[in-house]
Protein backbone atom coordinates (compact mmCIF):
# COMPACT_ATOMS: atom_id res chain seq x y z
CA UNK A 1 0.00 0.00 0.00
CA UNK A 2 3.10 2.34 0.38
CA UNK A 3 4.33 1.69 -3.03
CA UNK A 4 0.23 2.40 -4.64
CA UNK A 5 0.28 5.73 -2.64
CA UNK A 6 3.79 7.00 -3.80
CA UNK A 7 2.77 5.75 -7.07
CA UNK A 8 -0.65 7.69 -6.92
CA UNK A 9 1.06 11.23 -5.08
CA UNK A 10 3.41 10.99 -8.25
CA UNK A 11 0.73 11.12 -10.71
CA UNK A 12 -1.69 13.97 -8.60
CA UNK A 13 1.76 16.23 -8.91
CA UNK A 14 1.97 15.87 -12.45
CA UNK A 15 -1.44 14.50 -13.89
CA UNK A 16 -4.20 15.85 -11.74
CA UNK A 17 -5.33 18.58 -10.85
CA UNK A 18 -6.15 19.64 -6.98
CA UNK A 19 -9.19 18.50 -5.61
CA UNK A 20 -10.96 20.13 -2.29
CA UNK A 21 -12.62 17.56 0.07
CA UNK A 22 -14.06 17.94 3.35
CA UNK A 23 -12.27 16.41 6.44
CA UNK A 24 -15.68 14.15 7.28
CA UNK A 25 -14.76 12.81 3.59
CA UNK A 26 -11.35 11.75 4.46
CA UNK A 27 -12.14 10.03 7.68
CA UNK A 28 -14.67 7.65 6.34
CA UNK A 29 -12.49 7.24 3.23
CA UNK A 30 -9.87 6.34 5.86
CA UNK A 31 -12.07 3.86 7.26
CA UNK A 32 -13.02 2.62 4.31
CA UNK A 33 -9.15 2.15 3.18
CA UNK A 34 -9.10 0.09 6.22
CA UNK A 35 -11.53 -2.71 5.30
CA UNK A 36 -9.56 -2.53 2.24
CA UNK A 37 -6.46 -3.55 3.95
CA UNK A 38 -8.42 -5.91 5.88
CA UNK A 39 -9.74 -7.96 2.63
CA UNK A 40 -5.56 -7.93 1.24
CA UNK A 41 -4.76 -9.58 4.72
CA UNK A 42 -7.28 -11.88 4.71
CA UNK A 43 -6.91 -12.59 1.15
CA UNK A 44 -3.69 -13.41 1.68
CA UNK A 45 -3.19 -15.12 4.79
CA UNK A 46 -6.22 -17.71 2.95
CA UNK A 47 -3.41 -18.12 0.32
CA UNK A 48 -1.04 -19.37 3.30
CA UNK A 49 -3.61 -21.70 5.05
CA UNK A 50 -5.50 -23.16 2.29
CA UNK A 51 -4.52 -22.59 -1.39
CA UNK A 52 -4.17 -19.20 -4.21
CA UNK A 53 -7.42 -21.64 -5.55
CA UNK A 54 -9.62 -21.81 -2.55
CA UNK A 55 -8.59 -17.97 -2.03
CA UNK A 56 -9.99 -16.79 -5.43
CA UNK A 57 -13.20 -19.42 -5.42
CA UNK A 58 -13.85 -17.55 -1.86
CA UNK A 59 -13.34 -14.12 -3.83
CA UNK A 60 -16.13 -14.97 -5.84
CA UNK A 61 -18.68 -14.98 -2.98
CA UNK A 62 -18.39 -11.33 -3.52
CA UNK A 63 -21.39 -11.58 -5.31
CA UNK A 64 -23.20 -13.16 -2.91
CA UNK A 65 -22.73 -10.56 0.00
CA UNK A 66 -23.15 -7.85 -2.36
CA UNK A 67 -26.29 -9.04 -3.15
CA UNK A 68 -27.16 -9.29 0.01
CA UNK A 69 -26.03 -5.66 1.73
CA UNK A 70 -26.15 -3.61 -1.06
CA UNK A 71 -30.29 -3.41 -0.71
CA UNK A 72 -29.89 -3.02 3.02
CA UNK A 73 -27.07 -0.60 2.69
CA UNK A 74 -28.54 1.81 0.12
CA UNK A 75 -31.86 0.93 1.07
CA UNK A 76 -33.60 -0.81 -1.71
CA UNK A 77 -35.70 -3.46 -2.28
CA UNK A 78 -34.31 -6.95 -2.38
CA UNK A 79 -34.42 -8.74 -5.94
CA UNK A 80 -35.73 -12.74 -5.87
CA UNK A 81 -32.92 -13.25 -8.45
CA UNK A 82 -30.18 -11.79 -5.86
CA UNK A 83 -31.53 -14.20 -3.36
CA UNK A 84 -31.69 -17.15 -5.46
CA UNK A 85 -27.84 -16.56 -6.90
CA UNK A 86 -26.60 -16.24 -3.52
CA UNK A 87 -27.97 -19.16 -2.79
CA UNK A 88 -26.77 -21.46 -5.49
CA UNK A 89 -23.30 -19.64 -4.02
CA UNK A 90 -23.62 -21.28 -0.94
CA UNK A 91 -24.39 -24.49 -2.24
CA UNK A 92 -21.70 -24.46 -4.33
CA UNK A 93 -19.17 -23.48 -1.14
CA UNK A 94 -21.42 -26.12 1.23
CA UNK A 95 -20.07 -28.64 -2.29
CA UNK A 96 -16.11 -26.92 -1.25
CA UNK A 97 -16.37 -27.48 2.22
CA UNK A 98 -17.46 -31.03 2.03
CA UNK A 99 -14.37 -31.84 -0.25
CA UNK A 100 -11.91 -30.13 1.04
CA UNK A 101 -12.86 -29.99 4.93
CA UNK A 102 -8.30 -29.13 5.33
CA UNK A 103 -9.04 -26.05 4.25
CA UNK A 104 -12.17 -24.71 6.27
CA UNK A 105 -10.09 -22.51 8.38
CA UNK A 106 -8.64 -20.63 5.62
CA UNK A 107 -12.06 -21.01 3.69
CA UNK A 108 -13.83 -19.13 6.24
CA UNK A 109 -10.77 -16.80 6.24
CA UNK A 110 -11.56 -16.29 2.48
CA UNK A 111 -15.02 -15.60 2.51
CA UNK A 112 -14.25 -12.70 5.05
CA UNK A 113 -11.74 -10.89 2.65
CA UNK A 114 -14.84 -11.49 0.14
CA UNK A 115 -17.05 -9.55 2.65
CA UNK A 116 -14.60 -6.83 3.84
CA UNK A 117 -14.40 -6.30 -0.64
CA UNK A 118 -17.81 -6.62 -0.66
CA UNK A 119 -18.43 -3.40 1.85
CA UNK A 120 -15.98 -1.30 0.52
CA UNK A 121 -17.04 -1.99 -3.00
CA UNK A 122 -20.47 -0.79 -1.79
CA UNK A 123 -19.05 2.36 -0.16
CA UNK A 124 -16.91 3.50 -2.62
CA UNK A 125 -20.06 3.37 -5.39
CA UNK A 126 -21.10 6.57 -3.27
CA UNK A 127 -17.94 8.11 -2.71
CA UNK A 128 -17.66 7.82 -6.56
CA UNK A 129 -20.42 10.30 -7.27
CA UNK A 130 -19.06 13.34 -5.58
CA UNK A 131 -15.30 12.03 -5.57
CA UNK A 132 -12.26 11.87 -7.74
CA UNK A 133 -11.01 8.14 -8.20
CA UNK A 134 -7.41 9.33 -8.16
CA UNK A 135 -8.75 10.99 -4.12
CA UNK A 136 -10.50 8.31 -3.48
CA UNK A 137 -7.72 5.61 -3.79
CA UNK A 138 -4.85 7.52 -2.69
CA UNK A 139 -6.94 8.63 1.01
CA UNK A 140 -8.00 4.70 1.22
CA UNK A 141 -4.39 3.04 0.58
CA UNK A 142 -2.94 5.88 2.88
CA UNK A 143 -5.99 4.40 5.88
CA UNK A 144 -4.98 0.86 4.78
CA UNK A 145 -1.03 1.44 5.46
CA UNK A 146 -1.99 3.57 8.40
CA UNK A 147 -4.32 0.40 9.42
CA UNK A 148 -1.78 -2.22 8.45
CA UNK A 149 1.52 -0.30 9.98
CA UNK A 150 -0.80 0.06 13.60
CA UNK A 151 -1.28 -4.15 13.06
CA UNK A 152 2.39 -4.47 12.94
CA UNK A 153 3.83 -2.43 15.31
CA UNK A 154 1.29 -3.92 18.32
CA UNK A 155 2.45 -7.66 16.54
CA UNK A 156 5.77 -6.79 17.02
CA UNK A 157 5.87 -7.05 12.76
CA UNK A 158 8.44 -5.05 11.77
CA UNK A 159 11.96 -6.50 11.12
CA UNK A 160 14.70 -5.82 9.33
CA UNK A 161 14.64 -9.26 7.69
CA UNK A 162 10.60 -9.01 6.77
CA UNK A 163 11.46 -5.37 5.74
CA UNK A 164 14.62 -6.38 3.35
CA UNK A 165 14.16 -6.95 -0.39
CA UNK A 166 16.47 -8.52 -3.43
CA UNK A 167 16.29 -6.63 -6.28
CA UNK A 168 13.45 -8.76 -8.33
CA UNK A 169 11.33 -8.53 -4.78
CA UNK A 170 11.36 -4.96 -5.24
CA UNK A 171 10.89 -5.46 -8.87
CA UNK A 172 7.97 -7.84 -8.60
CA UNK A 173 6.28 -5.54 -5.71
CA UNK A 174 6.86 -2.36 -7.70
CA UNK A 175 4.60 -3.87 -10.53
CA UNK A 176 2.41 -5.59 -8.09
CA UNK A 177 1.46 -2.19 -6.35
CA UNK A 178 1.71 0.41 -9.47
CA UNK A 179 0.09 -1.47 -11.89
CA UNK A 180 -1.89 -4.28 -10.20
CA UNK A 181 -3.04 -2.06 -7.26
CA UNK A 182 -2.50 1.72 -7.94
CA UNK A 183 -4.36 1.87 -11.15
CA UNK A 184 -6.48 -1.48 -11.22
CA UNK A 185 -8.09 0.19 -8.47
CA UNK A 186 -8.53 3.66 -9.64
CA UNK A 187 -10.20 2.07 -12.75
CA UNK A 188 -12.30 0.17 -10.28
CA UNK A 189 -13.41 2.94 -8.73
CA UNK A 190 -14.28 5.25 -11.48
CA UNK A 191 -16.34 2.43 -13.22
CA UNK A 192 -18.81 3.11 -10.18
CA UNK A 193 -19.78 6.48 -10.95
CA UNK A 194 -22.04 4.77 -14.02
CA UNK A 195 -22.32 1.12 -12.72
CA UNK A 196 -24.43 -0.13 -10.20
CA UNK A 197 -21.78 -2.31 -6.66
CA UNK A 198 -23.46 -6.10 -7.80
CA UNK A 199 -22.21 -5.18 -11.59
CA UNK A 200 -18.73 -4.01 -10.70
CA UNK A 201 -18.54 -7.15 -8.71
CA UNK A 202 -19.50 -9.42 -11.29
CA UNK A 203 -17.13 -8.09 -13.74
CA UNK A 204 -14.27 -9.39 -11.35
CA UNK A 205 -16.25 -13.28 -11.76
CA UNK A 206 -13.41 -14.51 -14.01
CA UNK A 207 -10.45 -14.04 -11.57
CA UNK A 208 -11.17 -17.31 -10.35
CA UNK A 209 -11.07 -18.79 -13.69
CA UNK A 210 -7.74 -17.55 -14.82
CA UNK A 211 -6.35 -17.58 -11.25
CA UNK A 212 -6.67 -20.90 -10.10
CA UNK A 213 -5.27 -21.69 -14.64
CA UNK A 214 -2.48 -19.38 -13.43
CA UNK A 215 -2.07 -21.00 -9.92
CA UNK A 216 -1.59 -24.54 -11.51
CA UNK A 217 0.93 -23.42 -13.77
CA UNK A 218 2.99 -21.50 -11.37
CA UNK A 219 2.75 -23.70 -8.43
CA UNK A 220 1.88 -27.34 -9.77
CA UNK A 221 0.65 -30.28 -7.84
CA UNK A 222 0.47 -27.46 -4.82
CA UNK A 223 -2.76 -26.17 -5.95
CA UNK A 224 -4.31 -29.76 -7.53
CA UNK A 225 -7.24 -29.75 -5.47
CA UNK A 226 -9.95 -32.41 -5.72
CA UNK A 227 -12.82 -33.29 -8.09
CA UNK A 228 -15.18 -31.98 -5.43
CA UNK A 229 -13.71 -29.00 -5.35
CA UNK A 230 -13.81 -28.34 -8.68
CA UNK A 231 -17.59 -28.97 -9.14
CA UNK A 232 -18.39 -26.47 -6.67
CA UNK A 233 -15.86 -23.76 -8.27
CA UNK A 234 -18.10 -24.73 -11.19
CA UNK A 235 -21.33 -24.23 -9.56
CA UNK A 236 -20.18 -21.01 -8.30
CA UNK A 237 -18.70 -19.95 -11.75
CA UNK A 238 -22.21 -20.97 -13.25
CA UNK A 239 -24.22 -18.84 -10.90
CA UNK A 240 -21.95 -15.66 -11.15
CA UNK A 241 -21.57 -15.68 -14.71
CA UNK A 242 -25.43 -16.30 -15.50
CA UNK A 243 -26.66 -13.95 -13.01
CA UNK A 244 -26.29 -10.71 -15.72
CA UNK A 245 -27.71 -12.72 -18.61
CA UNK A 246 -30.65 -14.13 -16.26
CA UNK A 247 -30.96 -10.36 -14.85
CA UNK A 248 -31.19 -9.26 -17.98
CA UNK A 249 -33.77 -11.49 -19.29
CA UNK A 250 -35.90 -11.51 -16.47
CA UNK A 251 -36.37 -7.61 -15.84
CA UNK A 252 -36.57 -7.23 -19.81
CA UNK A 253 -39.58 -5.39 -20.70
CA UNK A 254 -42.28 -7.18 -22.28
CA UNK A 255 -44.47 -5.25 -25.32
CA UNK A 256 -47.42 -6.63 -25.82
CA UNK A 257 -49.28 -5.91 -29.40
CA UNK A 258 -51.85 -4.47 -28.02
CA UNK A 259 -49.55 -1.64 -25.93
CA UNK A 260 -48.13 -0.65 -29.27
CA UNK A 261 -51.12 -0.31 -30.99
CA UNK A 262 -52.26 2.13 -27.81
CA UNK A 263 -49.16 3.87 -28.26
CA UNK A 264 -49.74 4.41 -31.92
CA UNK A 265 -53.27 6.01 -31.22
CA UNK A 266 -52.21 8.31 -28.92
CA UNK A 267 -49.28 9.63 -31.07
CA UNK A 268 -52.32 9.78 -33.62
CA UNK A 269 -55.05 11.73 -31.17
CA UNK A 270 -57.03 8.98 -31.41
CA UNK A 271 -59.45 7.67 -28.88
Amino acid sequence: MLFAAIALVIYMLFKYKKEVISSKEIFKLLLVGVLVALHWFLFYDCIKLATASVALICLSSVTLFTSILEPIINKRKFYALDIIIGLVIISGIVVIFKFESQYITGTIIGLGAALAASLFTIFNSKFAQRNSPVTISLIEMLGGLGALSMYLLLTAGFSVKALSLSLSDFGYLFILSTVCTAMAYVMGVAVMKTLSPITVVLTTSLEPVYGIILAFLFFGKKEQMSTGFYFGALIILIAVLSYPLLKKVIFKPVIFETDLEAEKNILLNKP
